[in-house]
């Protein structure tokens, strides 16, 4: 949740990204759309069931926040931010905002009906309490060349006017890296799917990234966008808040949208590729809040002042996350895709434009040129290259540009074979730890001699299971 007044945020700490095998992720790419998943209409129901993943998608995170009422919330889902910074972590939360955080069912609780409230209080002295939960799990991200949709129905404080001021809710998500860190915003990314103040008809849906103040995402506004919510106010409907971050396009985009309505799109073009790797190469974990006063509030009119009415909770019907998975053959997943002809040896074949594979992924590259590189590489997994012609004169060489962030003493072998993945190795290079997963450096190796055009595999050995280099591009010389 940012502070778009321009109040200073912790500077980013860049830190290395966490790294784990994901097998299961290589699926292939869905090819429904999220058209059929149109958001429950805002005059529905308080308490509507979400909505059934489409097919090709899975639902990986759900409340629905059933429950008796006056109870708390599942501690399964969700852990409490409490107080007014995390521990070590930017006083007032880093936004200037005045509340204290509880865990007091007094402003987080169930209402019976399948809802959840947060609730802010204004004590005798005129002390402000709040709510402010986030998921437990901090894992959320698409699949390589997959998307991930995180999305809410609920209603804002349904207050305006002067008995507003002050009035933040927000629907938010933090880097994971950020968690027990609380130093390295805005580096390792939020993205704000819904945001609100003063109880304007308004929502806005903000990522931020970089360094603050300024820097490529404009920092602390971030780069941001705003939409009346349609068919009802904000404030006396419900709506469906909607955030889809899409690997399976080049360039990756992260959309937001309300009732289905797309009214803000951030791609990776946008920005440098070291700063969108940084603020997207990892997990995420959901927030759900409402602030009292700070920067946001302040920028129309500040607040809280003695008009402002307590008591107003924000609504929320469920929290979502669905995903469609990625990977597969025939360059999908918005990686290079194949040529339609004879590859030239001699040029650099992109290795995310396999024809097949088995175990790949592909992700966003901080190397030389950008694009993508080919990733997640362990012991088995192989990749396929089409009609890659060496010509008449004999290539004895192989250049692979890699890169590892293997620890541990982890290595392995990037071979090449023509026409068969059972033929034997024509050649091989060893690779271990580079320096880190975006740590890139061109490798050769001796083959045998080669003439004419072949099939080239791309295949990978290693003793132990972990995944142990990326590919970015690899050619052959003379």
């Amino acid at each position: 949740m940012s502070d778009s007044s321009g109040t200073p945020r912790p500077r980013s700490h860049s830190r290395p990204r966490s790294r784990s095998v994901r097998r299961a992720l290589m699926a292939a790419v869905a090819t429904f759309g999220l058209a059929a998943a149109v958001a429950t209409a805002a005059t529905g129901p308080a308490d509507a069931s979400a909505p059934a993943p489409p097919s090709g998608w899975s639902q990986v995170f759900l409340d629905d926040f059933d429950g008796a009422a006056g109870s708390s919330v599942n501690t399964s889902n969700w852990q409490f931010d409490t107080g007014t910074s995390y521990p070590g972590g930017a006083g007032n939360w880093g936004t200037g905002e005045v509340e204290s955080m509880t865990s007091s069912t007094s402003n987080v609780s169930l209402d019976g009906n399948g809802d959840l409230l947060i609730t802010p209080r204004r004590d005798a002295s005129g002390n402000w309490t709040s709510g402010r939960i986030e998921t437990t799990r901090t894992d959320f991200q698409p699949p390589a060349g997959g998307k991930l949709r995180v999305e809410a129905r609920l209603q804002m404080p349904n207050v305006t006017g002067d008995a507003a001021a002050g009035y933040w809710p927000a629907f938010w998500m933090l880097g994971a890296p950020f968690r027990g860190n609380y130093q390295n915003w805005p580096g390792v990314g939020e993205l704000d799917i819904m945001e609100n103040v003063q109880g304007l008809n308004k929502t806005w849906a903000t990522m931020h990234c970089g360094t603050s103040p300024g820097g490529p995402c404009n920092e602390t506004s971030g780069i941001g966008n705003s939409t009346a919510c349609p068919n009802t106010t904000c404030q006396s409907g419900f709506h469906t808040y909607t955030m889809e971050w899409d690997r399976s396009v080049s360039p990756e985009a992260i959309r937001f949208s309300v009732d289905g309505v797309t009214y803000q799109t951030v791609t990776a073009n946008q920005m440098d590729a070291a700063t969108w790797t940084n603020a997207t190469n990892h997990g995420f974990f959901v927030i759900l809040n409402v602030a009292m006063g700070g920067g946001f509030p302040g920028a129309f009119g500040g607040g809280p002042t003695g008009a402002t009415e307590p008591g107003h909770p924000m609504v929320v019907d469920y929290v979502q996350v669905l995903q469609s998975s990625g990977g597969g053959g025939g360059g999908g997943g918005g990686t290079t895709p194949p040529p339609t002809g004879d590859r030239d040896a001699y040029g650099q074949i992109q290795a995310e434009s396999y024809d097949g594979q088995s175990g790949v992924g592909t992700e966003t590259t901080t190397d030389t040129g950008g694009g993508q590189d080919m990733g997640y590489l362990a012991n088995g997994d192989w990749a396929l290259y089409k009609g890659v012609n060496f010509g008449s004169t004999p290539a004895t060489q192989f250049y692979g540009r890699v890169a590892s962030g293997a620890g541990g003493g982890v290595s392995g072998l990037v071979e090449v074979r023509l026409d068969s993945r059972t033929n034997a190795p024509i050649g091989s290079f060893a690779v271990g730890d580079t320096g880190g997963w975006q740590s890139w450096r061109t490798v050769p190796a001796n083959i045998g001699s080669v003439t004419g055009t072949h099939d080239v595999y791309l295949t990978f050995s290693s003793g132990q299971p972990a995944d142990f280099v990326n590919v970015n591009w690899f050619d052959f010389g003379h």
